[in-house]
């Protein structure tokens, strides 16, 4: 697959603002982890509801009926980014941002691994070293702190699965994010209506600015999903492995800069390994990249170029 320059920037807008999260779901405290995720994934549904009946998109329902595997794969991309979330907002808040951030450290790796064994994709000499080198670095940090570093190895494995589900769908972004977020919106409108009965519910019991929060959660998690939707049809997975790096990059500089978590020298170990690693992949790309646009200018050929606001929900 080429890679398209409006896919790069898709995705760099979907990681840069994933890279910004842990300065907001602080701000919803004390509303429960799991309460923050329920009202995440109803109003993304209500989100992505008012896009569709303003573009009139409702054709996508009947060419749904007529392909079960893809609604399928979109069923488990919905449960791998519920799990990445509730795992991220539960580490977000209990002072994990750090051991978060080296999960989507991993994630260029993970989706990278993906890449080879299911779609076939193949790496050069170099991507192979920087995932060697990354495995080294998650059995430092293991080795260094006593136990299995489970909430990056948990998001990494949540984020790269969500992410070969979506590529294997070839959904476009809006009607992926439609099925997404319907699968995720029903458990979570009844645990919601459970807790508000029971008088234990947030919404409207603590502050009227952080009800206006919650409900602007869906705005905050639908767009960049759509920009990530709309990255991954345009670009290889070993590219989208690449452009995560934003991710992690903002979420470690405000573990350690804004929220002052420790990094002790084990794991301090185990970032090394990762950013060598990340380095050596980053430089391979860099040069195929060189390469690629040296021979699509030899060939006349441009590349894609982006189409507007538009595309990303096409």
């Amino acid at each position: 697959m080429r890679t398209s320059r409006a896919g790069i920037g898709y995705g760099l807008a979907a990681y840069i603002t994933w890279g910004l999260f842990p300065l907001y779901w602080p701000l919803l405290a004390p509303t429960p982890p799991t309460q923050i995720l329920a009202h995440r994934m109803v109003w993304s549904l209500v989100f992505v509801a008012v896009v569709l009946v303003v573009r009139r998109r409702w054709a996508f329902v009947s060419a749904l009926r007529s392909d079960p595997r893809r609604v399928g794969l979109l069923v488990v991309a919905a449960i791998m980014i519920s799990l990445n979330w509730g795992l991220y907002i539960w580490a977000t808040n209990t002072g994990h941002v750090v051991e978060s951030s080296l999960g989507y450290f991993i994630t260029p790796l993970v989706v990278i691994a993906l890449g080879v064994i299911v779609l076939k994709e193949r790496l050069r000499p170099t991507q192979w070293t920087a995932v060697g080198v990354g495995f080294i670095a998650v059995v430092v940090i293991a080795i260094g702190v006593g136990h299995v570093p489970w909430i990056a190895l948990g998001l990494a494995a949540s984020f790269g699965s969500y992410g070969l589900a979506k590529k294997l769908a070839q959904a476009p972004a809006l009607d992926s994010m439609a099925v997404e977020t319907s699968v995720m919106a029903l458990p979570a409108i009844g645990f919601l209506v459970f807790v508000q009965v029971r008088g234990t519910g947030s919404f409207g019991h603590i502050a009227a600015g952080t009800d206006l929060l919650l409900i602007s959660s869906g705005v905050v998690t639908v767009v960049p999903l759509l920009c990530f939707a709309a990255a991954t049809r345009r670009v290889p997975l070993t590219v989208m492995g690449l452009l995560q790096y934003a991710t992690p990059v903002l979420q470690f500089a405000i573990g350690v800069a804004v929220r002052h978590e420790k990094l002790p020298p084990s794991e301090f170990a185990g970032f090394a390994l990762v950013w060598v690693a990340l380095t050596i992949l980053g430089t391979s790309e860099l040069r195929q990249r060189r390469r690629s646009l040296r021979s699509s200018v030899n060939r006349g050929d441009l590349g894609d170029r982006p189409r507007g606001v538009r595309a990303v929900v096409e």
